[in-house]
Formats: C-alpha cells, sequence, structure tokens
C-alpha cells in the first residue's frame, strides 16, 4: 500500500491547477493512510478511490493505459494482498445450477465462517436466502432534498457532502463517529457507531445516506444510516437495493452477491408448486399472481415499489395457502372425532341462570348456545371462548361445566397460575352457592401447594367420582391424576399452555374425547381469527354487563405527571389500591427486573414516602409473584410496582388506579389488558398513561385509549397501527408453524382467498399426498415441520 500513498503523491503536482483535483489526492493520500484492516472494510474505500481517480484522469493529464499500469492498479495491489476488490469478485467462477433445498453453503463464496452467520439469520438453504425479505429498499434515483423536508419522518435518502467529522472516544477508543451532510439545502446529522468510519470517510466525500430521520435537539439527525460514495460500486439506478437484516460480520455486500447467485443458481430448477392447486384458483386472482421466478427476483431487485409489492403479495399468499391447507385440514378431523354427546337437563340450566344475580347479555347468551350445541352433538368439540375483560367468560364456563356435570361426567378447569386457579375455584362456588343441594356440583382445588394429605383424600374421591369439577394448576397433568370419567375440560388463558400439555389434560378422559373449551380474555380481531384459531370454532362475547362503572383514562406527558401522582395519592387516602406498570425493557428480563426495583425505590423514597410499596419482575418464581400479588390482595401494601408480567385475570376488588409509565411503549391492546386489572369493585377507576416524551404514533396511540374502552376496536386498531406481529408472536406453542411473510402482516383479501382455497382442495382430497400433489406435498412438509405438533401432512 505505501506503493500506491506514493503514486498518489506524484500526481499532486500535476494537480495543482485546480483546488477540487487538489483536494480529491490529498484526501486519497488520508485516506490510503487510514485503510482499514478489515477486507470487507476496505473493498468500498479502493473502489471509491477509483471512482475518483478515473473521474479526474483527464486533467491529470492520463491515459488509460497509464492509468491502469500506474496509479489506478490500486485495485491489482489489492489482489497481491490477497483481497479482492469488487472487479476481481466477477472473477469468481460461475455458480452453477442448484436445486432450492442446496445448503446455503454450495453458494460460491458461501464459506463455513459465512454459513454460520447466515445461520443465525435463519438462513440454512438457499430457498431460506431467496425467501429473505428486505427490511427495506433504497432508490437512488430519488435523494430528497434535505432543506426541502425538515419536517420529515421516516425512511429516506439523501446525497450531500460530508462535514464536521468527529471522532467520540471513550475509555477503549472510539466507540461513535459524527458528521453533518450538507446538501446545498439543508444539514442532516448522521451518528454511526463503527469507528471505521472514521478512517473510511473524510471531510469533503460525496455520499449517500439512507436510513431513518429524526428530530432531537433541534437538528434533523439519522442514526446508523446504510450508506456508499456517490459513485460508488454498489450504487446502481437500475433497481431499488435491497436492505437486509443482518448479524455481525456480515455486510450488506455479502448478501446481495448472495442472493443474486441463488436467484440464477435456481433459476433452470425452480418449480412452481402452486400450478398443483391451479384448478382451486380463481382465474382472475391467478392472472394477477407473478411466476415465482419473477417473484424471488423482484423480492430483492425490484425496478419499483409496486415490483416489490406484488413479490411480497405472491409469496405472503403461498404462506397463507399452507397455513390454511394444515388448519382446515385439523377443523376437519377434529369435527369427526368421535365424542360424547352431553344430555341438555334445561330446567336444572334455568334454574341456575334464574338463581344469579345478573341477567347474561345477549353475547354471552349467544356463546352459550353455541358451546350447546356443539356439546350435545356425538362429536369432541374443540371451541374458544374469546371474552373482553370482565366479560363474563367464568359464568359461562360455569353453566358449561353444569351441563356436562348433570350428563353423569366430570369436568376439569385449568389455569395457568396458582392465584388464578383459586380465584376461579372461590368464583365456581360462589355461582353454584344459589342452587339447591342436590344440583350442586362438588368442587375441589388442586395446586402446587395442595398438602399431601388434602392431596392423597382429593385424588381418591376424583377417582371414585365424588368429585365433580377439579380446578387446578399443571398439577391437573400430573401422573396420579385420575378421573372416573372426565367429560369436560376448561383451559383458561390457553395460550399460557403448550400444546402437549392442553392434550395431556384431555388424554385424562382414558378414551373418548372429553369436550375442549378453550378462554382468553385477549380480544384478537376478527381478521386474525382464521390465522390463530382456524382449526377451532370461536365464540366471541364482545358485550360488557350493563352497570359497570367505566374506568376513566387520561393520558399525561412529561411534568404532567404530578397531576397522576395526585390521583394516586387521593384514591390511596380512601383505602383504596394502586398498580404501577414500568416502561417496557426488551433487552432482557434482568435489565426489566432492576428497573421495577429501581422504580419502586425511588417512588418510594421520592414521591409516596407514607405509603407500602412492593415490587413484582418476571425474575421471580412463580410461587413468589402468588405470594406477591396474594398479600397485594390482601391489602398487605398500598402500591404495586410490577413489569409487564402482570397477570391477566387476577382479581383485586381494592385496586382502583393502573398507572403506566412509558405508555408509549405498549400496543392498545396490551394497554387493555393492564387497564382491565382495576374497576373490579365497584369503585370509580382511573387508567393514567404516562410518557416522557411521545411521538405522533405513540400520541395517537394514547388517545385511542383514552377515547375508546372496547378491547376489540383496540384490538383492530392496534392491528392497523402495528402489524400482527403482537397478536402472531409464540405462534409455535400455539401449534402454528413459523408464518413466514404472515408475521409482518397481509391484505384480508389474501386470507379469503387462501381459506377458500383450502377447503375447495380439502373438498375433493381428504389429506395432502405425493401422489395427488407432487410439488405442493414436499412444500406443506417443510412448512408445518416447525409447528409444536405432531407432523402435519402425513399421508
Amino acid at each position: 500500500m505505501r506503493e500506491a500513498i506514493d503514486a498518489y503523491r506524484r500526481l499532486v503536482p500535476a494537480a495543482a491547477a485546480t483546488n477540487t483535483m487538489h483536494a480529491t489526492l490529498q484526501q486519497g493520500i488520508e485516506r490510503l493512510e487510514h485503510l482499514p484492516m478489515e477486507p470487507e472494510e476496505r473493498r468500498p474505500v479502493v473502489e471509491a478511490l477509483a471512482a475518483e481517480l478515473k473521474a479526474i484522469r483527464p486533467g491529470l493529464g492520463l491515459s488509460q493505459t497509464a492509468s491502469e499500469k500506474g496509479v489506478l492498479n490500486i485495485a491489482a495491489g489489492e489482489k497481491r494482498a490477497g483481497r479482492r476488490t469488487q472487479s476481481s469478485r466477477r472473477s469468481t467462477p460461475a455458480q452453477g445450477p442448484l436445486p432450492i433445498d442446496a445448503a446455503v453453503t454450495e453458494l460460491s463464496g458461501v464459506g463455513a465462517s459465512k454459513g454460520e452467520l447466515l445461520d443465525k439469520l435463519g438462513i440454512h438453504t438457499v430457498e431460506d436466502l431467496l425467501r429473505l425479505k428486505p427490511r427495506r429498499y433504497v432508490d437512488y434515483r430519488n435523494p430528497i432534498r434535505i432543506g426541502n423536508h425538515l419536517d420529515y419522518s421516516g425512511d429516506v435518502l439523501v446525497q450531500g457532502r460530508v462535514g464536521n467529522l468527529r471522532e467520540h472516544r471513550g475509555r477503549r477508543g472510539t466507540n461513535r463517529v459524527t458528521l453533518d451532510l450538507d446538501d446545498g439545502t439543508g444539514i442532516l446529522q448522521l451518528t454511526f457507531f463503527n469507528p471505521h468510519i472514521g478512517r473510511t470517510l473524510r471531510e469533503g466525500s460525496e455520499i449517500f445516506a439512507a436510513g431513518t430521520v429524526e428530530r432531537g435537539y433541534g437538528k434533523l439527525q439519522m442514526t446508523s444510516p446504510e450508506w456508499d460514495f456517490v459513485g460508488g460500486p454498489n450504487v446502481t439506478t437500475d433497481h431499488l437495493v435491497p436492505i437486509y437484516p443482518l448479524t455481525k460480520g456480515l455486510y450488506q455486500k455479502n448478501l446481495r452477491r448472495f442472493t443474486r447467485l441463488a436467484l440464477d443458481a435456481t433459476r433452470p430448477n425452480l418449480v412452481d408448486w402452486l400450478a398443483d392447486i391451479r384448478q382451486y384458483i380463481d382465474d382472475a386472482i391467478w392472472a394477477r399472481v407473478p411466476s415465482l421466478e419473477v417473484a424471488y427476483e423482484n423480492l430483492h431487485f425490484p425496478e419499483n415499489l409496486d415490483d416489490a409489492t406484488d413479490a411480497v403479495r405472491r409469496l405472503t399468499l403461498e404462506d397463507m395457502i399452507l397455513l390454511q391447507l394444515g388448519l382446515v385440514r385439523r377443523r376437519l378431523e377434529a369435527s369427526a372425532t368421535p365424542g360424547t354427546a352431553f344430555t341438555l337437563h334445561r330446567d336444572r340450566l334455568d334454574r341456575f341462570l334464574a338463581a344469579l344475580p345478573f341477567e347474561l347479555t345477549g353475547a354471552q347468551r349467544r356463546a352459550l348456545d353455541e358451546i350447546i350445541g356443539d356439546i350435545t352433538r356425538p362429536h369432541a368439540m374443540t371451541r374458544l371462548l374469546q371474552g373482553d375483560v370482565g366479560s363474563g367468560k367464568t359464568v359461562v364456563a360455569a353453566a358449561i361445566s353444569l351441563v356436562a356435570i348433570a350428563s353423569g361426567f366430570q369436568t376439569a378447569v385449568m389455569a395457568p397460575t396458582e392465584i388464578l386457579a383459586e380465584q376461579h375455584f372461590r368464583n365456581l362456588r360462589q355461582q353454584y352457592a344459589s342452587l339447591p343441594e342436590q344440583d350442586r356440583p362438588v368442587i375441589a382445588l388442586l395446586t402446587g401447594s395442595t398438602t399431601a394429605k388434602t392431596r392423597r383424600e382429593l385424588l381418591g374421591d376424583l377417582q371414585s367420582g365424588k368429585i365433580d369439577l377439579l380446578v387446578g394448576t399443571h398439577a391437573l397433568i400430573q401422573d396420579g391424576v385420575d378421573f372416573r370419567q372426565l367429560g369436560m375440560v376448561i383451559i383458561d388463558e390457553q395460550h399460557r399452555f403448550g400444546v402437549r400439555q392442553r392434550s395431556q389434560l384431555a388424554a385424562k378422559a382414558h378414551g373418548t374425547l372429553p369436550h375442549l373449551l378453550s378462554m382468553t380474555a385477549t380480544p384478537i380481531p376478527r381478521t386474525l381469527n382464521l390465522v390463530l384459531y382456524g382449526d377451532m370454532n370461536v365464540s366471541v362475547i364482545d358485550e360488557l354487563p350493563p352497570g359497570r362503572i367505566p374506568i376513566e383514562t387520561r393520558h399525561f406527558v412529561g411534568s404532567e405527571r404530578e397531576h397522576a401522582y395526585r390521583v394516586v395519592r387521593e384514591e390511596v387516602a380512601k383505602g383504596h389500591q394502586v398498580f404501577v406498570i414500568c416502561p417496557l425493557v426488551e433487552a432482557s428480563d434482568t435489565i426489566e427486573a432492576k428497573a421495577a426495583v429501581d422504580e419502586a425505590e425511588r417512588l418510594q423514597a421520592e414521591v409516596f414516602p407514607d405509603f407500602a410499596v412492593d415490587v413484582l419482575h418476571g425474575r421471580m418464581t412463580s410461587k413468589q409473584k402468588d405470594a406477591v400479588m396474594t398479600a397485594f390482595r390482601d391489602h398487605a401494601f398500598d402500591l404495586l410496582v410490577s413489569t409487564s408480567v402482570i397477570e391477566v385475570g387476577i382479581d383485586i376488588p381494592n385496586a382502583t388506579v393502573m398507572m403506566i409509565e412509558g405508555a408509549d411503549r405498549f400496543g392498545l391492546s396490551q394497554l387493555h389488558q393492564f387497564r382491565g386489572r382495576v374497576g373490579r369493585g365497584g369503585n370509580k377507576s382511573y387508567c393514567l398513561l404516562l410518557a416522557d416524551a411521545i411521538s405522533l404514533d405513540g400520541e395517537l396511540r394514547l388517545d385511542t385509549m383514552v377515547a375508546t374502552d372496547s378491547g376489540f376496536e383496540l384490538a383492530q386498531k392496534d392491528l392497523e397501527l402495528r402489524g400482527p406481529g403482537d397478536f402472531l408472536g409464540g405462534t409455535r406453542q400455539s401449534g402454528l408453524p413459523d408464518l413466514g411473510f404472515l408475521i409482518e402482516g397481509y391484505d384480508t383479501r389474501l386470507l379469503n382467498i387462501a381459506r377458500k382455497t383450502a377447503e375447495s382442495v380439502l373438498a375433493t382430497h381428504e389429506d395432502i399426498s405425493w401422489q395427488a400433489f407432487p410439488h405442493l406435498y414436499p412444500r406443506y412438509r417443510a412448512f408445518w415441520s416447525t409447528a409444536g405438533t405432531p407432523d402435519e401432512g402425513k399421508s
């Protein structure tokens, strides 16, 4: 590299005639002297220097031949040093054809080390690489003018000249680099957390920068943007440039090269499996679906965003059809599974309903009728009961349990925690208390805290049939818990249990499968029900009982929090209690736990020194959490500071305030779940939403919370604002496969197309077999192999 620097210096006298050429050469010398050691960091610098020299060649009086033999052979010098540049990569031997299920390491240039890095991104095969969705795209054809978009926020591309380049040093050297990017109409501050940037860029360099614009301290800012030199080798105006998710040691140029190789290598062997089910897809829809080859090409290197959108729609439709084929197949199997038809003793059920101190809502009666319709048929029911917080799911469960018991069968109710199990036990006993003694079910409670003596007696009574209804936790699925005749299983907060745990409880029936009713207090938008619960029937209680006092919701920003503290003091003075939720911290449970402890200490010392304060966080064991919640229920302290682990469904009737710090970081559905923890004792209650500073998006969410108390409306709004990720996370435990393109969102029209297609396919074929669908079958098997259930698609 010393040879190249000397060559630059020999050109300086020839450039003295113009300041521009002189500055270019001086900057080139500085950049060569600070050339990064890592090959991936060196290449863009060397390539940019070569491009700059080519641009000023006429002013230096250099011929093309001379440049190839002299200064511009810096790139050749890189080759001699064992480092490849962009031009040398083009001479890599052509990639041979590959099947899409080939290991990604079979691609040229993807060795073991790069393979390990790709593995961290979930890329194991060439197909995984083809289906890697870019986070966004950069269009080098349309940079915005900084000065014309002072109020712009979001992802943008800008072009300008580097100035005010500063390296900020910490104890271990440079840890941050800042610079100003000036395009003549305005200045944008860029911040990088890569020390090599300070050695790669120089003041006066002209670059592109693509990223998210934010405003802070009165300036427009962009943090860790993608960047490239103007005229650099990675800048193209032929198509949009993809920006992929990365991991340390893997660069955008790596993934762009690998995806290009993958596209070219698989083209001869690409099979469009949708053609197997072409006859089940409407002609008008099929005409708008791009071919698989075109979809993959436009996913990675589209000419415009419309092409990229069409590609994503095609690949999303694939995943949606594969998902719906599995769900419809499960549903058909479930509907054909033999079960016990209960006998409806209408008079006994009517006596129970008439003795309740309230009338069922229309939504409760509709759900009850739907469930009774299932359990009086000779097929095992699989149904989900969705209901907003406080909508009255428990009384529906009590009524259904009574139908089972009157038919001579036992019922099991399983809850995820001891405190919830105890709560169900108390509520069921209270609801049955008004029945005549001969009609009143015998109820028992079994948890990890049940004493050995009580457990022995209870298990004996359960096996003999003396116990009609057993409420408990995971203890219900342990060995030795044997029912005489289990006919009904009710699972509360079903998403907290894995598929295996739910099936283990059903297996306690020892023969004919029992009816299964799952319950959830998490409202799900209707458009997501066919994704999450497409294999079961769903009943929805979307109506709250009359007479409930609405919870007053307010939001406070910055110093306005003092008004929130005043509400807390007033309520505690009345003898009531308060929940405080800490801000969402995504780093780890440990950091989030420390934040909760610190917040409890701050509130105790600085804000509410006269109140008793305790804390609840995710690092606690289940027993520790139950102990804290039990103490809070018994009014052992006034304020409970908690992370987001606070249990759904817990009744603390004396709690009248839910104060949520950093409320703008939570989704609407989660905020609504928090709000549902108060207002359960008939007293006026409050939900106080606090934020230090707030974005427009955050303010919109909080305003929506203030204006709306319907969980289903908020869930739909959450879906519109944040996409389905919050709802679809953790789907594997629910028995669903990895959802691929669906996790980031989808058009509901695609869902309807996919459902209709799946139902049509399975109306004429009992299963997805290799004989009937030779191309669909392996894709279907691979898709469902990631589900947390036994293998799907066996033929």
